[in-house]
């Protein structure tokens, strides 16, 4: 179909644009669930992606909140993907007309502070990384201690190479090649990290610099996936069942203490988590749940009634 053939060159686009597969397949996703609602509307499939108007896009947006119930999150990035569709058809594919230049998003609510994890959920964690069996242990805190020290993403630390990174005795740098956008930043080891590393690295009966940093026990790389089900079972163990446990929570975590103890530094914090823009880390800077639950306790309003 032309629509087939117009989503095949899409897809080659934003390969081109070097995101990665999860969101090459989201922007795909969300513009099959737009042909599914073209197809409901009209009771047809011969309504094409390209003889589509602003009114049918903002007929979908209604869709999508009232009958569907989405939250404006997702509702937004399915409008985004639109968004997107039409710029590239417009400027790649020679159509006249952008139906998606004026659609807008929605309003969202001001999100919460991620949840991150507390000082006592931390410490189960480590004694859990401690505890790993078939000789686990010191890889595993110094998973943990990486996560929590650097706040790198896990398909960041999954890439690590031994050479990127760098101990001495009172400095230490981790470096990452590639993060999100294929950027590069280098970022500094506290002692408790260099440490849980050092310790770690002394396992390995061979340091080779191109050697991946993490390994299983057959001594392969250890993947996203396989990180992953790593701190999820460390969490397990460790009775952590208060909010959900990944390794994004470890970066939620670094981030909230990290605005603790030096309240106001955002654009060093934006700097160390790789961001783009400064809006994604002000989020750090918003009350948590629990901040907020806490300010409510204290409220002189709060008295028992008999």
């Amino acid at each position: 179909t032309d629509d087939g053939v117009l989503l095949d060159a899409f897809q080659a686009y934003l390969v081109r644009r070097d995101l990665t597969p999860a969101t090459v397949r989201v922007y795909l996703h969300d513009l099959k669930v737009f042909q599914d609602w073209l197809a409901w509307v009209y009771e047809t499939p011969a309504v094409s992606l390209g003889q589509v108007g602003t009114a049918d896009l903002a007929t979908f947006r209604k869709h999508l909140l009232h009958e569907k119930a989405q939250r404006a999150t997702t509702i937004n990035r399915r409008l985004q993907s639109l968004r997107l569709f039409y710029h590239w058809l417009t400027q790649h594919r020679g159509a006249m007309e952008n139906p998606a230049e004026h659609l807008r998003f929605l309003r969202e609510g001001r999100r919460p502070q991620p949840a991150a994890l507390k000082r006592s959920e931390v410490l189960a964690l480590l004694r859990a990384a401690n505890a790993s069996p078939h000789g686990m242990a010191k890889r595993n805190v110094a998973l943990v201690q990486l996560l929590l020290q650097t706040g790198l993403r896990v398909s960041e630390v999954a890439a690590l190479k031994q050479e990127d990174v760098k101990l001495g005795a009172r400095t230490g740098q981790v470096t990452v090649r590639a993060g999100k956008g294929l950027k590069f930043r280098q970022l500094p080891l506290n002692a408790t990290a260099r440490r849980a590393l050092q310790n770690y690295l002394e396992t390995q009966i061979e340091l080779k610099p191109q050697r991946p940093l993490f390994l299983s026990k057959r001594q392969t790389s250890l993947s996203v996936r396989a990180i992953q089900n790593v701190i999820a079972e460390l969490a397990r163990r460790a009775e952590i069942d208060r909010i959900p446990v990944s390794a994004h929570t470890l970066r939620h975590t670094f981030a909230a203490n990290y605005l603790k103890t030096n309240p106001g530094k955002l654009i060093e914090l934006s700097g160390l988590l790789g961001h783009e823009s400064l809006d994604t880390t002000a989020i750090y800077a918003r009350p948590s749940q629990d901040d907020l639950a806490l300010d409510l306790e204290r409220s002189p309003l709060n008295v028992l009634g008999d």
